[in-house]
């Protein structure tokens, strides 16, 4: 099943480039495992997601939590892999997983608001 994708933006501008979106529990489930990286200016959004865990993952990640009206709830770096759980507080509803360090997160802070905006994805073969 494909994945919805879009572009975070803040203050305006873009802060990541391509997102995808994994919205359904199977997604959430499947997260980032079975991949050897992340690229820099990708990252994954789960939806309806306040806990992430980084069991059989290969790489380190940031992640940041965002609440309903998409603003920065907590930011957690360097996240390793074998972590059980890492929760987002108690009014955090998504989680956006990117490589560890490749985002500056020195000017994002909780209460900063992020937009999102879809992006049509490419059609298969051209």
């Amino acid at each position: 099943m494909a994945l919805n994708c879009g572009q975070l933006l803040c203050n305006g501008r873009v802060w990541i480039r391509h997102v995808d979106v994994a919205s359904t529990r199977w997604q959430r489930m499947r997260g980032l495992l079975g991949r050897r990286v992340l690229p820099a200016g990708q990252g994954l959004l789960l939806e309806a997601c306040g806990a992430v865990h980084t069991v059989g993952m290969r790489f380190p990640i940031d992640v940041i939590f965002l609440d309903r009206a998409w603003q920065v709830r907590r930011i957690c770096r360097h996240v390793p892999p074998g972590r059980w759980m890492v929760w987002g507080g108690w009014r955090g509803l998504r989680a956006l997983e990117v490589a560890c360090g490749w985002l500056d997160l020195d000017d994002i802070r909780p209460g900063v608001p992020v937009e999102w905006r879809s992006v049509n994805r490419p059609a298969a073969g051209g």
